[in-house]
């Protein structure tokens, strides 16, 4: 079984020069790939100098996370993708498992390791924790990360367990199972098109596995903080986008049941007097609506199955229960 690690960068000579180095160490096993997304720095260059072992791709634009990948890996010849951010450490024998998972598993397509943070390292990190969720109007959360609340590590997720998503951070497929599905929704751009493909998947009968004794440390918000109204408004426009195309059920109520709730997002976030926010989610219900046409015929197109949450609203257990945890 032969794997790739593929790694986008777009003018991350700094994190290259940091994280890289781990990846190179503790992959033998895998043919390693920075996927260069039109960068004007010298990154590119930094990896031919420093690291000759690792293939060069060059994107001919900045088409983001999903685009970036679709085009890198049609240049990629192996059975296993792993897309890694350029803001991850990876340990020692971090592919073993992962190894064993596919090969003992035929079923299992997705998988995402654990994730820690790499700026507190007893803590699950942002971007995936242990593995990800979804509710019923299709507001992601995490074992180990429920919103903002996170989980110290203390060995609570270290089991190998199916889950709903995988983290972006560092997203295993199988290459045959990523063609089926027609790779990554480049209209995301950025932020939630591993949801989107993940929730494709589960329709089409696939399943995703969280391996809990493979770990990797990610450092989150490079490309964008979780305090920046871009990164607001890629998450709420991806995440009705999602929800437009994959969930089964009565979808007129489950978008408005959604813009709802998202007004009261915006309610907070005026109390904490974070206008910038505020106009993000205005502007991403625009651009859900401008997109919403395309939304509908793409739903025609793809297969929607039941049973996809765990819990039917994970804004009430949090904010109205007080169940911080998952």
């Amino acid at each position: 079984m032969k794997i790739a690690v593929v790694i986008l960068n777009w003018n991350g000579k700094t994190l290259l020069e940091k994280f890289i180095p781990s990846v190179v160490l503790h992959s033998h096993e895998a043919d390693i790939y920075v996927a260069d997304n039109a960068s004007t720095d010298d990154s590119v260059e930094y990896i031919k100098n420093h690291y000759p072992t690792v293939s060069i791709i060059q994107n001919s634009e900045n088409g983001g996370y999903a685009k970036g990948y679709n085009d890198a890996l049609k240049h990629v010849k192996a059975d296993i993708f792993c897309l890694l951010n350029s803001d991850v450490e990876v340990t020692k024998n971090w592919l073993q498992p992962i190894f064993q998972e596919f090969e003992s598993n035929p079923e299992t397509a997705i998988i995402q390791p654990k994730i820690l943070d790499y700026k507190n390292k007893s803590l699950f990190e942002y971007a995936g924790a242990a593995g990800g969720f979804i509710d019923q109007y299709g507001y992601p959360y995490c074992r180990g990360r429920i919103f903002n609340t996170i989980e110290k590590d203390s060995g609570q997720y270290n089991d190998n367990v199916e889950i709903f998503w995988a983290s972006g951070a560092c997203f295993f497929i199988r290459t045959k199972v990523f063609n089926d599905l027609n790779g990554f929704d480049e209209s995301f751009f950025a932020h939630m098109e591993e949801i989107d493909l993940c929730w494709r998947a589960f329709n089409k009968g696939y399943i995703t596995k969280y391996i809990g004794n493979s770990t990797i440390y990610h450092l989150g918000g490079a490309t964008l903080k979780n305090t920046n109204p871009k990164k607001t408004f890629l998450n709420f426009r991806n995440s009705l986008f999602t929800l437009v195309k994959n969930a089964k059920g009565n979808l007129p109520i489950l978008i408005l049941a959604r813009l709802l709730l998202d007004g009261i997002a915006g309610i907070k976030f005026l109390f904490e007097l974070k206008f910038g926010h505020i106009l993000a989610i205005i502007k991403a219900h625009m651009s859900f609506y401008t997109n919403l046409s395309r939304l509908l015929n793409s739903r025609k197109q793809l297969l929607q199955k039941g049973n996809y949450f765990k819990t039917q609203s994970i804004v009430w257990r949090y904010y109205v229960k007080n169940s911080k945890t998952f």
